[in-house]
């Protein structure tokens, strides 16, 4: 992947480090921010599936349900969040979802459906998104006194 989407992408664990940031001043509400951001960026890369999908010269509808397995997951996840009120559980359960998308992101790409370099800007970004909402899930856990 060029140097521009390595940047923007990049850049766009900006939103979740800021809230992250937030939630260890204090400011609680940030939580929300931690929550909306995660799983748009579960839902954007379901899209980005779906955009593989289309392009593929075979398999393509095994690959369009694959691709829409983020927003699903994004969705009950999102429910989680309401039933459980915000738990930190919730957030860490958003981040490990981000984390465990890697395992399809190679597979798309050991098949030849993600372009070269796809890993090398995927790992860092989910990693990185991953394990910031799990913090932000940590500090809103020790902040109302349960996980």
């Amino acid at each position: 992947m060029g140097g521009v989407a390595r940047l923007l992408g990049f850049a766009g664990l900006a939103p979740a480090v800021a809230a992250t940031i937030l939630i260890a001043l204090g400011e609680l509400d940030a939580a929300i921010v931690s929550v909306a951001y995660a799983l748009l960026i579960l839902s954007f890369l379901g899209g980005t599936w779906w955009g593989f999908a289309m392009h593929a010269p075979r398999h393509q509808a095994m690959l369009a349900i694959v691709a829409v397995i983020p927003s699903l997951v994004a969705m009950a996840l999102g429910a989680g969040v309401l039933m459980t009120q915000g738990s930190g559980w919730s957030l860490v359960a958003i981040g490990v979802a981000l984390i465990l998308t890697l395992a399809v992101d190679r597979w798309l790409v050991a098949r030849g459906f993600a372009p070269a370099g796809w890993m090398a800007l995927r790992i860092p970004l989910s990693l990185g998104l991953g394990a910031v909402t799990i913090v932000a899930g940590a500090l809103i856990g020790q902040a109302i006194g349960h996980p």
